[in-house]
This record gives structure tokens, C-alpha cells and sequence, in this order.
């Protein structure tokens, strides 16, 4: 590929208002007026003269996520081209700013509760999550994003992973839910701000009941599993799934209690498995193939009161130690191992339940995408405007998650940068037929081009019908 013309006689001219630069937001928005999202965001009105028009600006902020907006000032990508000509109602970016700065804790909880339902809707048909009615995943994890400054409210000191290292950093720490099937892409549950000086594990089991809740509304009607980390690993949490009627599975810390239980284990219990993609082992800081799975009946927290206290099964994984010593010619007496624990009501066998676990990790895939979108930053200095700034990035995620679907198969399961990069941010031009028909004319020999026909179809054409 090389340059046709010499830039010394090529002119740049931003003259052509019928250029369009992403039209992919036109079906996006068509799903979520579909979906009912502007009359339920009516609901969520601030107090004062800055919740005028709640709808509108809560949905220029939305449209502006779903095309790559990471800041207030990115809002500016409504404004270009004719983006107004195919979109009505677009505010200036200082606006949806002021709209933020209004809210109180109560019009977050309300803009949480548009949230829960609009995730319901999406996920109404049977393509977003397939499979929900035989088994579904509930997943909670936290993470920190970074503040700089002093004007940052609610930012405080935590430690934080940057590059496999934990630093005491300044920031907030959102908490987030995943809902999400075997065969479907996760789908973002109810999520929460907390203050930077806070244990990950607050406020979790708040949230784990409204992550079972919405998943209900979803259609998740047959097994439903929570699924958290070892920082989550309390007596609140898990009895919180519990009572839900859901089951549950904790990655346990080796401490004493966890290593007296391993110790029980009959050697003979040991049953090798071999997984066919090598997974990372942090603590051996090499990829292992090859691991023993075995369980043992286990009652957690049996320093509390007998209420409080859970039985369930403990499914312990072993992976053979690295002998640090071998190069030097000194072999191992005998052998030695790493031991991973989870404590789980999960109802499948040893390993299925085993390898359920170890897909916790999609909560990790999810904050990754959010922190390459909508959450690269906590732009505004007012807490209560940061909290509402994450939920409606979770609204743009399902959205574009929700698009992705209705796109093909090549979309059903991929990232949301890619399906904004590939569906969303396309160039158009606009242009006016007799009765005032719109037309978007795309590039030619668009490689996406069925992907864009199906997306375009499934959202401007009929409602589908009711099952």
C-alpha cells in the first residue's frame, strides 16, 4: 500500500455536512427506543433545572459510549457531520455534564433500577443469553480505576495489580456483576461506585441479590451459579446466594482451615485431568496442561455462630511443584504441590464443577473491555456523578452486546471495541430522496457488509413475534 498523490498537493476540506461518521448509531438507536430505555430514563430525573429533558441527555451520553466517547468533552462525536440529521435531540457536551454533576445517591439507585430493566428486555429474546433456561453464571468482581488530583470525590488509597504487581494507588473502585451463559457472551448485571478506601468485598452481597434478581427478569429460570473470587469469600456472601436459591462457588484462601481440609483428602481421591489449552499459573509463573482434581465435605466459618456457618463441598486442584534445585542436579525427595481451593454448591461433577470456576474469569474480560471504552475514565470530580456515569456505561455495553447478536454469529461472542469499531463507527453519507426518505450511503465493498444489512434489518424492521 503506498500514497497515490503527494500530500504537498492534497487539500483536507471539513466542509460536507452529509458525511456521517458513525451510522452504525442509528440501529443501536432503534434498539434501545425498541427496548423502551428513553421512557424509562424519564424516571431517573435529577432535582432542579438541570433535569429537564432527563431522557434526552441521558441518551446523547449513552450514544456517545457506544461510539467511543471516554470523557464528557468526547460527547463532541455527536456533533460531527450529520449526526444531528439521523438523531434528534443532541445536546452540547457541557450539558450531559451539568446533568451529571445533579444527580444525588437516589437518582443513581434510580437510574440502577433502568438499568436491571433494560438488561430484562435485551435479554428477552433468545439470542443475547441462549441457554438460560437449562444454566446461567452470575459473576461479581471489583477493580480499581485510577484519580489523579485532588478534586476527584470519594478517591482514596487501595492496593491495585499493574502488571502483575500490587501498587497503593489513588482511585475508585467500581463493582461490577456479569450475567452470562456456556454459549453466550457476558451480559453486564447491576453495578456500583465505591470510595477508593474501601475492602473489595463491600457492598458484594447487596449486589450478588440483585444480580440473581435481574438474571431472573432475564429468563435465567434453571440452574443459576454465583461465582466469585477469593476476596469475596465471606460468611454474608455466600449465604446471600443461598437464600436466593442459587448455588454458589468461592475461590477459598489458603489459610489454616482451607490446608487442615486439603490434608483430608484420601491420596488416593487424586483424579488427573488434562485441559486442552494450557492455563496460566500465577504462583509456578509458567502455563501448566496437566493438574489432579479431588473434594472433600467442608463446613466454612466455623468460628461464627452455627447460623452463620455453610457445608458444601471443597474441590481442591493440585499442580506439581517447579523444583527450583533440578538444574543443579538435586532431585525431589518427594513430591510437592500447589494447591488452588473452591468451595462450591455447584450440583455437576468433580470436574465440570472445577472447570465452571475457572471461567470466572470472563469478570476480569469484562472490566478489561469497559477499560478499554466508557471506563478508561471516571471523568467527572462529583462521586454520585461517577456512580451514574458507570451504570450508563454499562447500558452502552449491553447495547452494543445486544447489536452484536443481531449482526451474525461473527458478533455473537465479540468484544464490544470490536463490534463498535466494525457495526458502529462506519462513515455515511446522507441524502434525500422524494418524500423525504433518508438514505445512508456506505463505502462500497464494505467487509462487513451482510454483518451491517443483518444489524440494520433486525432493528428498523417488525417487531419479532412474541413467543
Amino acid at each position: 500500500m503506498q500514497l497515490l498523490h503527494s500530500l504537498a498537493r492534497t487539500r483536507a476540506v471539513f466542509d460536507d455536512p452529509n458525511l456521517l461518521p458513525s451510522a452504525g448509531l442509528a440501529p443501536l438507536l432503534a434498539l434501545a427506543e425498541r427496548a423502551g430505555l428513553p421512557g424509562l430514563l424519564a424516571g431517573a430525573r435529577p432535582a432542579g433545572p438541570c433535569g429537564a429533558g432527563t431522557a434526552a441527555k441521558a441518551m446523547c451520553l449513552v450514544a456517545g459510549m457506544a461510539a467511543g466517547a471516554d470523557t464528557i468533552d468526547g460527547m463532541d462525536v455527536l456533533h460531527d457531520g450529520a449526526t444531528g440529521t439521523v438523531s434528534g435531540g443532541i445536546r452540547a457536551p457541557s450539558t450531559p455534564g451539568s446533568f451529571l454533576r445533579a444527580f444525588t445517591r437516589g437518582n443513581v439507585r434510580q437510574l440502577d433500577a433502568v438499568h436491571r430493566k433494560l438488561t430484562a428486555v435485551l435479554a428477552a429474546g433468545p439470542r443475547l443469553l441462549p441457554g438460560k433456561e437449562e444454566l446461567a453464571f452470575t459473576d461479581v468482581g471489583s477493580t480499581q480505576e485510577r484519580a489523579y488530583g485532588y478534586q476527584k470525590e470519594g478517591a482514596g488509597f487501595g492496593h491495585a495489580k499493574v502488571q502483575g504487581k500490587s501498587l497503593l494507588l489513588k482511585g475508585l473502585n467500581p463493582l461490577i456483576s456479569v450475567i452470562s451463559t456456556p454459549l453466550a457472551a457476558p451480559v453486564l448485571g447491576p453495578v456500583r461506585l465505591r470510595g477508593g478506601s474501601t475492602g473489595p468485598a463491600r457492598g458484594a452481597a447487596g449486589l450478588l441479590a440483585e444480580a440473581i434478581g435481574t438474571a431472573r427478569e432475564a429468563g435465567c429460570t434453571g440452574t443459576v451459579v454465583a461465582r466469585l473470587d477469593s476476596a469475596f469469600y465471606n460468611s454474608a456472601v455466600i449465604r446471600t446466594a443461598v437464600r436466593h436459591g442459587v448455588r454458589f462457588s468461592v475461590t477459598v484462601p489458603m489459610n489454616r482451615s482451607a490446608r487442615a481440609a486439603i490434608a483430608r483428602v484420601p491420596e488416593g481421591a487424586w483424579t488427573p485431568i488434562e485441559y486442552p489449552r494450557a492455563l496460566w499459573d500465577d504462583q509456578l509463573e509458567c502455563r501448566v496442561s496437566d493438574a489432579e482434581v479431588a473434594e472433600v465435605p467442608c463446613t466454612a466459618f466455623t468460628s461464627r455462630p452455627k447460623k452463620e456457618q455453610v457445608t458444601a463441598r471443597l474441590i481442591v486442584r493440585r499442580v506439581r511443584a517447579r523444583n527450583e534445585e533440578a538444574a543443579r542436579g538435586q532431585g525431589e525427595l518427594f513430591p510437592a504441590y500447589r494447591h488452588h481451593a473452591v468451595f462450591t454448591g455447584n450440583p455437576f461433577e468433580t470436574i465440570q464443577a472445577e472447570g465452571h470456576h475457572r471461567d470466572h474469569a470472563v469478570a476480569g474480560q469484562v472490566i478489561a473491555d469497559l477499560n478499554a471504552g466508557p471506563l478508561a475514565h471516571l471523568p467527572p470530580g462529583k462521586f454520585t456523578a461517577n456512580a451514574a456515569w458507570l451504570v450508563l456505561a454499562a447500558m452502552a455495553r449491553n447495547l452494543l452486546r445486544s447489536a452484536g447478536t443481531r449482526a451474525g454469529a461473527r458478533y455473537a461472542r465479540a468484544r464490544t471495541a470490536t463490534v463498535r469499531r466494525d457495526l458502529i463507527t462506519v462513515p455515511a453519507r446522507t441524502a434525500r430522496r422524494g418524500r423525504g426518505d433518508l438514505v445512508l450511503h456506505l463505502p462500497a465493498g464494505h467487509h462487513r457488509e451482510q454483518a451491517r444489512l443483518n444489524l440494520w434489518t433486525d432493528a428498523a424492521g417488525p417487531p419479532a413475534a412474541a413467543a
